[in-house]
C-alpha cells in the first residue's frame, strides 16, 4: 500500500528518525550561539557605559557598535544600568537616553516597552532601583525624548490600579519632572485636552472617585498645583 517499505525494513522511518535528531541539534545550536551573542552585546554595552566619560561620549560608542534590530536590548540594559548605580547617576542615563532617542523611533518604542515593563514590576524592585528608574524617565519625559502618550497611556492612577510600589515610582517621576519643567508647564503637559490619552490616564474622568483619587494623590507628593483642571471637573 502507499507509504508501507515493500521490503519491510523500515529504513525511511530510521532515516526520518535521524533527521529530526539532526535538526533538533541544530536547534540547540542555534539557541546556544543567540543566547551566546547577547550575552556578548550585553557585556559590551555595560563595558562601554561603564568605561565612558559622559553621556555624549558613551552615546557615540554605542551607536558605532550597535547594529539595528539591537536598539531595545541598548535601552533595556541602559535602563538595567542605571538601577543598578541607584538614582545618584539617572541624570548621566537620562541625558545618554535622550541622545539616543534622537537618532531614531526604534530607540524612542524601546524606551516605551522598558517604562511599561518598570512599571508593571515595579513590585519586584527595590527602593533604591524604583528611584533610579523613575530618575531616568523622568529625565526623557521631560526632554521631550519620548512620547507621553505611549509612556503614560498605560498609567492609570485609582486605588485599584497602581500597587504602592508603583506609586512610589510615580511620586518619584512626577516629583522630578517637576524640579524641570515647574509646575506650570507640567500641569499643562498633564492636562492637555489635544492629549486626552495622557489626560484620562493621570486624572481619569470615568468616576468622580476615581477622579478625586488621583488629586488626592498629586497632591499628597506636594503637586497639587496640577489638579487644578481636575479640581474644576468635580465642581461642575
Amino acid at each position: 500500500m502507499l507509504g508501507v517499505d515493500p521490503d519491510g525494513d523500515g529504513e525511511d522511518d530510521e532515516d526520518k528518525d535521524d533527521e529530526s535528531d539532526d535538526d533538533g541539534e541544530d536547534m540547540e545550536v542555534i539557541k546556544d550561539e543567540t543566547d551566546a551573542n547577547l550575552m556578548n552585546l550585553r557585556w559590551m554595552i555595560y563595558q562601554t557605559i561603564m568605561s565612558s566619560a559622559g553621556a555624549e561620549e558613551a552615546g557615540h560608542k554605542l551607536l558605532s557598535v550597535v547594529r539595528p534590530g539591537q536598539e531595545v536590548e541598548l535601552c533595556g540594559m541602559l535602563v538595567e544600568c542605571c538601577k543598578q548605580e541607584r538614582a545618584s547617576n539617572a541624570r548621566f542615563y537620562g541625558q545618554l537616553g535622550q541622545r539616543l532617542c534622537g537618532v531614531g523611533r526604534a530607540y524612542r518604542a524601546g524606551f516605551d516597552a522598558c517604562f511599561a515593563r518598570c512599571y508593571a514590576a515595579a513590585h519586584r524592585m527595590g527602593t533604591d532601583e524604583l528611584r533610579a528608574a523613575a530618575g531616568l524617565f523622568a529625565h526623557l519625559l521631560a526632554a521631550d525624548a519620548v512620547p507621553w502618550r505611549g509612556v503614560l497611556g498605560g498609567v492609570r492612577i485609582t486605588e485599584e490600579d497602581p500597587t504602592s510600589s508603583s506609586r512610589i515610582f510615580m511620586k518619584v517621576m512626577f516629583q522630578e519632572m517637576v524640579e524641570q519643567l515647574g509646575v506650570r508647564v507640567l500641569g499643562r503637559r498633564m492636562n492637555d485636552d489635544d492629549n486626552p490619552v495622557v489626560r484620562d490616564a493621570l486624572f481619569p474622568r470615568d468616576k468622580a472617585e476615581n477622579t478625586r483619587f488621583a488629586i488626592n494623590f498629586f497632591m499628597a507628593i506636594e503637586l497639587g498645583g496640577v489638579t487644578e483642571p481636575a479640581r474644576k471637573i468635580l465642581s461642575l
